[in-house]
């Protein structure tokens, strides 16, 4: 059984954004004895995750029976009384900065965007700023409660930078916990759109190979044969050009390892179009003839990966029914599909 007290001791009737330590109490039950002391406060606490607690439990935010513990592993006894302090929710370092975003959808437990190709989500040497985290932290504000003790929003899945679609960030720790449990139990819907070099074949079917660092290249990843994680990608042709120029295909993910839809398909020898690290230069199939090397510039000078995540559906975190996004593919690579349709 858990209690929630403000740090005066009163009860926290509040909602909303803490400008106080929270309090929460545990009475160890008999079932939970001889359990270590940070699963039996996961297992009580919900919207805390186990990390979280254990980091609580070292910096010493964490009573057993009055005394101080800093032992995550230390076994609990029937009746012990827990009590932990959770801290008022820190500012983000990284700063707020504003920027226009196309918000699909918001709500106090998370906000879904339909993140456009050149931003990049996190920020990391060489994209110190405006990235997709310094927009959220602007535009959400105080609606941002606190994930891991910081007022910042919960990043649970990432595009790369030029690939463009749907994202689902986290307002709360709740909404959090929740949609990272969805992600790593593979039950979130995902799909792409993506326009590829050459016709598969066959025209649908399931690419299923393991992906880790490529072996010669450590800034790429490569379908191995050693030390890599299991990849399987559902793909289908929409439709082909050019008599096998490129097609458009539509793509869905059973795992989401780093670049696995780009890797699966340049394993396959079909490169997605503009792709300037695993779009080789060899793969680039010659222009029909009478098509103008300039008239063909769209195509063969295309400035990114041709990837769009058109489509992701989950469990909302709040009220637990399922719910769905979809977008169209961005102006650049509309321009793209009517040239190709049009050779």
């Amino acid at each position: 059984m858990t209690q929630k007290d403000n740090a005066q001791g009163g009860t926290q009737a509040e909602s909303g954004p803490r400008t106080a330590p929270q309090v929460e109490r545990v009475s160890v039950s008999n079932a939970q004895a001889g359990q270590r002391l940070d699963r039996v406060l996961t297992e009580s606490l919900a919207g805390l995750s186990r990390s979280r607690l254990k980091a609580l439990i070292e910096a010493g935010q964490v009573s057993r029976n009055d005394e101080s513990c800093r032992q995550p592993a230390l076994k609990v006894s029937p009746g012990d009384q827990l009590v932990v302090t959770i801290p008022a929710a820190v500012d983000a370092v990284p700063l707020g900065q504003a920027m226009d975003l196309s918000i699909l959808h918001e709500d106090a437990h998370l906000i879904v965007l339909d993140k456009p190709a050149g931003l990049v989500v996190h920020p990391a040497p060489g994209n110190p700023d405006h990235t997709l985290v310094n927009a959220l932290i602007a535009h959400c504000g105080a609606d941002l409660t606190g994930i891991g003790g910081v007022k910042r929003p919960g990043i649970v899945h990432r595009l790369d930078k030029d690939t463009s679609g749907v994202m689902v960030a986290a307002k709360t720790a709740e909404a959090h916990a929740s949609l990272v449990t969805q992600f790593s139990e593979r039950s979130v819907d995902r799909a792409y759109r993506a326009m590829i070099w050459g016709r598969p074949m066959p025209p649908a079917g399931v690419i299923d190979g393991p992906i880790g660092r490529h072996p010669q290249n450590r800034k790429k990843m490569a379908v191995v044969t050693r030390n890599g994680k299991p990849a399987r990608t559902h793909y289908r042709t929409i439709k082909s050009y050019g008599e096998g120029l490129a097609s458009l295909i539509e793509c869905k993910l059973e795992t989401g390892r780093t670049h696995q839809i780009r890797v699966h398909l340049t394993h396959r020898k079909h490169p997605l179009i503009g792709d300037p690290t695993y779009g080789r230069a060899g793969s680039r199939r010659a222009l029909p003839k009478g098509l103008d090397r300039d008239d063909g510039a769209i195509l063969t000078d295309f400035s990114r990966q041709a990837l769009h995540a058109f489509r992701l559906g989950f469990v909302h975190p709040g009220t637990g029914q399922h719910i769905d996004f979809q977008t169209e593919i961005p102006q650049d690579m509309s321009d793209l599909k009517s040239f190709l349709e049009s050779i």
